[in-house]
């Protein structure tokens, strides 16, 4: 009897545990610069109707982990980049000067999950000197390779290639290998919306729900709520742009929980906690 006692405490000790020590994340979205212009709804969302109009705004995504990770979802952009120059870009704050807003610093940023590497979501990957970079493997190959070639296609940025490249050498960017991989506690990625060769949305647990991160491969609310692809001069596949958006909406309790890129609707929706920082949940 005295051993059974024991072995159920030792149970229930291990249990607890590992209860305690399961990680989740409170997840926070920085706006960190606007479209200075009122952009016409279907220069993101295909076939929009021709009076509707967006407020666009540029913004990365925090998630501040229980197990001590700070982890950037995409990391903006520098304001000197060339093609910065073609949006009215206004408001601008420098993506690493935001997070003392939330008591970090650039230094405290551990990893960095890119979901494409578009200019105004990777640029700034070289502000924070210690994380590690996620990227899809074959979005890295194409975006350093084919992508230049004459048949190539995409919004890229030379000096993006350097730097991930830059990255890679030193040991810093972890490519990752496929779709549905939880590639840190709690968090997973996943592909097919073909926005880039193989963009990749975030899935992460803040504890009591299930947020998606979709970045780019939802622009705004409309594209969600209509089942509309971005243009197809956005994406790689429009019929896939479509069918990720279905499959988002199968992985979250409340669509409400599921994060375009570049929609000012979102500030709606969540608290904000500080200065252009927004808490989702």
């Amino acid at each position: 009897m005295r051993k059974i006692f024991v072995s159920t405490i030792v149970i229930l000790t291990i249990s607890i545990t590992a209860f305690s020590q399961s990680t989740n994340y409170e997840v926070y979205a920085l706006k960190y610069a606007n479209v200075g212009v009122t952009l016409p709804l279907s220069v993101l969302v295909l076939d929009a109707p021709e009076s509707e109009t967006i407020d666009a705004v540029f913004m990365f995504w925090l998630l501040k982990g229980t197990n001590g990770k700070n982890i950037l979802v995409d990391a903006g952009f520098l304001n000197d980049i060339e093609q910065s120059k073609a949006y009215s870009v206004t408001n601008y704050i420098r993506p690493d000067l935001m997070l003392p807003r939330i008591g970090l610093n650039a230094e405290d940023i551990t990893d960095i999950i890119l979901t494409h590497p578009h200019w105004d979501h990777m640029d700034g990957v070289d502000l924070f000197p210690n994380a590690n970079v996620w990227i899809q493997k074959t979005d890295y190959n194409y975006f350093v390779g084919d992508a230049w070639q004459k048949d190539g296609w995409g919004d890229f940025n030379k000096r993006d290639v350097l730097k991930l490249v830059e990255l890679n050498l030193s040991g810093k960017l972890m490519l990752i290998d496929g779709d549905d991989k939880e590639i840190l506690p709690n968090i997973k990625v996943y592909t097919g919306s073909r926005h880039t060769f193989n963009s990749q949305f975030i899935l992460v647990d803040n504890g009591v729900n299930k947020i998606i991160l979709a970045s780019d491969n939802v622009y705004t609310y409309y594209n969600l709520n209509h089942l509309m692809s971005a243009p197809k001069t956005e994406t790689f596949d429009t019929n896939a742009y479509v069918k990720s958006m279905e499959r988002m909406k199968t992985l979250v309790s409340d669509i409400k929980f599921i994060i375009p890129g570049h929609d000012a609707l979102l500030f709606l929706n969540f608290p904000s906690i500080a200065d252009d920082i927004y808490k989702i949940d």
